[in-house]
């Protein structure tokens, strides 16, 4: 008896074989909605929380309007910008790197416990105290360090700002730091801490504005914002995680079926004409592969249904 493989395959049913074992699932056109989601941006406030601070912003720039003319002379307008949330981690690599040289003035309940500071750019503090000063002819740039009477000016400016937010909140009492610093934060930081970043444009009648902003901790900034009523604390952790197992179980997964493969040198591959025969390295009646992933969770024998190339699953791998 001849130990030679009988070939039962017409040439054109081989064709149809091969094209079908290298053919590729159908590209999966559903459509999921998705939220845009960066992972770099804090998300400790929602939208609707994000919008009380900004009204919080407004007002409190009302009240910085009346500090600064008690403090100086002229007519000054403050405008409020909207407040964005950042991770510590972003501040101290500015500071690491050398991009962050703006003045700060730490604030908190006590000397020792800041939980926030102002920030006055370089351009934005020599715009004041050339305001303050009346010295409208000035050639200093952002490169100039202040002098002695102009850093206390600019102290006098940032301690404004630290007395409006007290005024502005009843359940605050904030005091400064003894001394306003280029460069450093004034605050120990691990950076994974949450801030929130309040921009102001101050503006003296008819002068260049001037910017100056507040870094708060969002800890600090939950006594006024409250609760969002879609808060995440108010859902049972059973259900949440139940919507992530619904989620997950209606998410489209591509299943491949794996007949078998064969190892080629490029040689051999530019030398493939229609016709040939490639020789795969399994047996006949051995089990199709069903592959997730790179990964063969069931195996399963060749079958037709319905006109279709099928799979019949006759044993589940474990993994």
């Amino acid at each position: 008896m001849s130990n030679k493989p009988e070939n039962s395959l017409s040439k054109e049913k081989i064709q149809r074989l091969l094209a079908a074992i290298g053919s590729r699932p159908a590209e999966d056109t559903t459509k999921i909605e998705a939220v845009e989601y960066d992972w770099h941006q804090p998300r400790r406030f929602n939208r609707e929380q994000l919008t009380r601070l900004d009204d919080f912003a407004k007002k409190l720039s009302k009240v910085i309007v009346k500090k600064f003319s008690a403090l100086c002379r002229g007519d000054f307008g403050v405008k409020a910008d909207s407040v964005t949330q950042h991770f510590a981690a972003k501040l101290l690599e500015q500071a690491l790197s050398g991009e962050q040289n703006d003045y700060f003035l730490a604030f908190g309940t006590a000397p020792d416990q800041p939980c926030g500071v102002i920030g006055i750019p370089p351009q934005a503090a020599f715009v004041l105290v050339t305001q303050l000063l009346g010295d409208t002819d000035s050639e200093k740039d952002s490169k100039t360090e202040l002098s002695q009477l102009e850093e206390s000016l600019l102290f006098d400016v940032a301690f404004v700002i630290v007395e409006a937010l007290s005024d502005a909140h009843a359940d605050w009492a904030f005091q400064p730091a003894k001394n306003i610093v280029r460069g450093l934060l004034s605050l120990d930081l691990q950076g994974t801490e949450e801030f929130c970043r309040i921009p102001f444009n101050i503006q003296k009648t008819d002068s260049d504005g001037a910017e100056a902003y507040i870094l708060m901790l969002s800890d600090t900034l939950e006594r006024i914002v409250g609760k969002s009523g879609q808060h995440a604390d108010q859902f049972p952790a059973e259900k949440i995680a139940k919507a992530i197992r619904e989620h997950l179980q209606k998410m489209a997964i591509c299943v491949t079926a794996r007949l078998s493969s064969t190892v080629l040198n490029f040689e051999e591959l530019m030398s493939l004409q229609n016709g040939d025969i490639l020789l795969l390295n399994k047996r006949v009646d051995e089990p199709v592969e069903l592959v997730v992933n790179d990964k063969t969770f069931f195996l399963g024998r060749p079958a037709k249904s319905a006109g279709n190339y099928a799979v019949v699953i006759t044993e589940t791998v474990s993994q």
